[in-house]
Order: structure tokens, then C-alpha cells, then sequence
């Protein structure tokens, strides 16, 4: 199908949706992969490229970074152009940078080859959500969120378990890692445009906001790659601490000015201020760090600690992504038939936190069933709130404007992610490094042999008890999610896919543009 131009948005049937979802969900699937695929192959890729330490975590973070940094951007365009043709513009650019990951030699190639492929995922992932938003009203939008959460909960936890069968499979190698969402991205592609029919909404005299764009990215990868360095290449108190903390905000804070004073600005500020809106940002923010350090380190952890390998690792996360699929199921169905989603919110936020507290006591001999049931939790929890904070920012805001709305609070779910994988896993690194320090000098002369089987459980214990305290903090973020859900005003999701339009005399008598969810069914 072609995108049609339409004057007024009309809801879309369900046999038209389900045919649309083929497509968009196959997108969202493959972006979302890539994020986390790599996961259980990240060992054997550092040691193939000669790579560090510190590059291990810039090849998960660079794509975060980019990923992040460009979602508001992609989420603004939405709302000027045609999203099925910026869909095939971010497969594109996806499939790109994917290629270049396959054959990087090097890790430094790696690293920017995997940023090129950030750009795409951060197109993909927020115009699935935008385009979904578009075609299905906010009620109606429960019954299918059980496909939304479930497709990017599932993609995100089970990158790992994929990435381990394919290093174990000899003939396959780390680099198919990347490349087997090359034939995955083509698919979608080709059902996207078959089948993806999206109401266009004309607008005149479209202006971009290219300046605030620049700044928004500039400031966010400033602060978020002084986050990944800070307290490992230099210290907290230091110059360079001051030069790029200084210099994020003085961007961010250029970035504001603009962004209050523009025509078509990146990120309305309108929207932001919203009650709803800020606290599904703060809530969106403690998910994102949970859901991506539990995919990225709970894998590390079997295999380093636990002694299993890459396949077994991904194997061992099946109660979390168990957890994600029947808690997206269940709740979306509730939301739909019920109109009411706080208490889903509040739920899923304190079942993350308890999930996150239960990893927080772990260590290199916790019973596996510990295991389990703290990852069905944590597993519940994502699938409860990942899209349901997004959902009840597009309940607040007119169509026109769902693709910022809904992109910005999709950029601060990414934004969790990447600084939860830069500072999660400094963390990890600095308590590994005391730990093994430690238990080498309590061994004495025996430490010498980095073989011996001493010095192996040495490194176990480590990497047991660092992933405990990782969690932790994880644990102490979900805690947030669990505030800005009980801070929530109980709305009822409304049924039609935009705001009813408002006369004089309705905007003077109820001027919060929240108001009218509130009581609408």
C-alpha cells in the first residue's frame, strides 16, 4: 500500500493494523536486536579485534549513544514528513552500519561502524512507536501493546541468548552476529512498504529546528561520554570532568533557548512541562537502566562467574523474558478493556525494583532458582511499564504532535539504557578489578599462575559479587520508576486517535491539556 493523504485522522481496522504490525514489529525486532546481540559475543570480539577494556563497553555504548541521541530528532520529523518513508531511511542506514560492523578488523572501526548503526536503530524504534500511535487510539492501543512490549523486551533479553548460539556455532563466528539482521532488516522493509497505510497529515511551511537539533545531540554525547569515562581515564575532580561537564550543559542549555524560541522546535517545551509527560520521563529513565543491564550484564555474569557458556548463558535468562511476555500480555489486555493505566504503572515499577534488589544479593554460588524468580520479576516489571509510560504521554497530546511526545520520552528510556550500560558497567569494572586484586593477595604465591583453578574461582567470586552491587544501584533506579508511577494522575485512555478539537470557550474553561484525559473514556 501507498501512504494515503488523509485531512483528519480516522481510526485504522484491526485487520489493517494486524497486517501494518507485520512490518513494524519485524522493524522494532531487528533495531532492538542489535542492541543487545552482541552481548554474549562481546569476549570473543574484543579478543579477535585486540580490543580493551574500555572498548568491550563503547561497543555496546556507542550505539546507545547514537541511538539516544537522535531519537527526538527522528520523533520531530515524524511530525513534518512521512514516517513510512523515514522507516526506509533508518533500515537503511541500520543495514549500513550493520555491514560495517561485520568486517571491522579493528576495535576502534568497530566502535564507529556500530555509532553509524546506532543513527538507524534510533530512527526504527521511535518511528515504530509513532506509526503504531498514528494507526490505533490510546484505548485501543492496550490490546496490541502485548506485541510491542513483548517484540522489544524480548529482542533486547534474548539478544544474548542468540549471540551465544551463534559464537558456539563454529561455522558461524562472532560476525554473523551482526549480519544475520542483514536479511531480518530487507524483510521488514519490503512488509513495510506492502503494508504500512498511514494517515498524512499535511502541514504548511514545515520548518526544521537544525540548530537545536545539533545542540541536543551535541550536549547529550558530551555528557554521556564524559559518564562512560569519568572515575576510569580521569578522575571525578579533574579538568577534563569540568571541561565536558561544563561543556554538555552550556550546549543543553543553548539547546533550551532555542528550543523555546523556535517555530518547530526538536522537543516542544509544552509538552515536556506536562505533568504526565515529566513523570514518564523520570520513569522511563529507571527502566531503561534495569532492562539494559540486566540484559548486558546478567549474560557476563553466567558466563564469568557461573562458568557457562555463550548459548547457556542466553538460556539461563528465560525467566525474564517469561516474565516480559505474559506481564506485556496480561496488562494490555486489562489496560484495554479497563481504560485505566496507573495502577499497571505502579505495579510493574515495584516489581522491577524487588526483581533488581533480588539480583542486588547474588553471587557465584546463588541458588539458580533465586536466579529465576528475581528475573521473572524484574522480567514482569519491564514488560508492565516499557511502553505503558510512552502510552500515557500519547494519551495526553493531539495527534499532530505524538511523534515528538513520543520520541522524547522513547530518547530518555535510551538515555537510562546507555548511562546505565557506561556507569554500570565502570562500576563492574572498578569492583572486578579490587575484588580480584583482593582475593590474588590473600592467595599469596599461588596467585602467581593465572591459570590455576585459585585463580579462577578468584575471578568468579569477583565478577559474582560485582554484578550483586551492580544491581543494586539498578535496583535503587527501578526505585524512581515506582515514585513517578504513584505520582500519576489516574486517567481513563481515550478512544479516539486524536484530542477532540477545543473551542473558545472549552480552552479558557480548561486550560491543562491534560485535563481532557482525564475524563474521557
Amino acid at each position: 500500500m501507498n501512504e494515503s493523504t488523509l485531512t483528519e485522522a480516522s481510526p485504522t481496522s484491526r485487520r489493517q493494523v494486524l497486517k501494518a504490525l507485520s512490518g513494524l514489529l519485524l522493524a522494532l525486532f531487528v533495531s532492538t536486536l542489535s542492541s543487545t546481540v552482541v552481548s554474549s559475543a562481546l569476549p570473543k570480539i574484543i579478543e579477535d579485534v585486540h580490543g580493551t577494556q574500555t572498548q568491550y563497553t563503547w561497543v555496546v555504548t556507542a550505539s546507545l549513544l547514537t541511538t539516544t541521541a537522535t531519537t527526538p530528532i527522528w520523533g520531530k520529523l515524524a511530525d513534518l514528513f512521512s514516517k513510512k518513508t523515514l522507516l526506509h531511511v533508518s533500515i537503511v542506514i541500520f543495514v549500513l552500519g550493520t555491514v560495517a560492523s561485520g568486517i571491522s578488523q579493528t576495535g576502534g572501526q568497530l566502535i564507529a561502524a556500530r555509532a553509524l548503526q546506532g543513527v538507524g536503530v534510533g530512527g526504527a524504534q521511535a518511528l515504530v512507536q509513532i506509526a503504531i500511535a498514528a494507526i490505533i487510539p490510546p484505548r485501543e492501543r492496550g490490546r496490541y501493546s502485548a506485541y510491542l512490549s513483548g517484540t522489544t523486551s524480548t529482542s533486547t533479553i534474548g539478544g544474548p541468548l542468540l549471540g551465544g548460539v551463534i559464537v558456539d556455532t563454529s561455522w558461524l563466528g562472532w560476525r554473523w552476529s551482526f549480519f544475520i539482521a542483514i536479511p531480518l532488516a530487507a524483510v521488514a522493509s519490503f512488509l513495510l512498504q506492502r503494508t504500512l497505510n498511514l494517515p498524512l497529515l499535511r502541514r504548511e511551511n514545515v520548518r526544521i529546528d537544525y540548530l537545536g537539533a545539533t545542540l541536543i545531540a551535541s550536549g547529550v554525547s558530551v555528557l554521556l561520554i564524559w559518564v562512560s569515562f569519568v572515575d576510569n581515564s580521569f578522575a571525578w575532580a579533574s579538568w577534563q570532568t569540568g571541561a565536558m561537564l561544563s561543556g554538555g550543559l552550556a550546549l543543553l542549555t543553548a539547546a533550551l533557548w532555542v528550543e523555546k524560541h523556535a517555530t518547530e522546535p526538536i522537543v516542544p517545551l509544552a509538552i515536556v512541562r506536562q505533568r504526565t509527560t515529566a513523570l514518564a520521563i523520570l520513569g522511563s529513565l529507571a527502566v531503561g537502566t534495569a532492562m539494559f543491564g540486566a540484559s548486558v550484564f546478567l549474560s557476563q555474569y553466567f558466563q564469568l562467574s557461573r562458568g557457562r557458556t555463550p548459548t547457556e548463558a542466553g538460556l539461563l535468562t528465560i525467566p525474564m523474558m517469561a516474565g516480559i511476555l505474559i506481564a506485556s500480555i496480561v496488562a494490555g489486555r486489562l489496560i484495554s478493556r479497563s481504560g485505566k493505566i496507573k495502577p499497571f504503572l505502579v505495579t510493574g515499577a515495584a516489581l522491577l525494583t524487588v526483581g533488581c534488589a533480588g539480583l542486588g544479593v547474588i553471587d557465584n554460588k546463588t541458588p539458580m532458582v533465586f536466579l529465576a524468580v528475581s528475573m521473572l520479576c524484574v522480567g514482569m516489571g519491564v514488560g508492565m511499564t516499557l511502553q505503558n509510560f510512552v502510552l500515557a504521554v500519547q494519551n495526553t497530546v493531539p495527534l499532530k504532535d505524538i511523534g515528538a511526545a513520543s520520541s522524547t520520552v522513547t530518547f530518555f528510556r535510551s538515555l537510562g539504557g546507555t548511562i546505565g550500560v557506561s556507569v554500570l558497567g565502570a562500576v563492574l569494572a572498578r569492583q572486578v578489578e579490587e575484588g580480584t586484586a583482593s582475593g590474588l593477595a590473600s592467595a599469596g604465591p599461588s596467585g602467581a599462575d593465572s591459570t590455576s583453578p585459585a585463580v579462577r574461582e578468584i575471578i568468579r567470586v569477583a565478577y559474582g559479587d560485582a554484578t550483586a552491587h551492580v544491581f543494586l544501584l539498578a535496583a535503587a533506579a527501578a526505585l524512581l520508576a515506582v515514585i513517578a508511577a504513584v505520582l500519576l494522575e489516574p486517567v481513563n485512555l481515550r478512544s479516539s486517535l486524536d484530542l477532540p478539537e477545543k473551542t473558545d470557550e472549552a480552552v479558557a474553561a480548561a486550560p491543562d491539556p491534560e485535563q481532557g484525559t482525564r475524563s474521557s473514556a
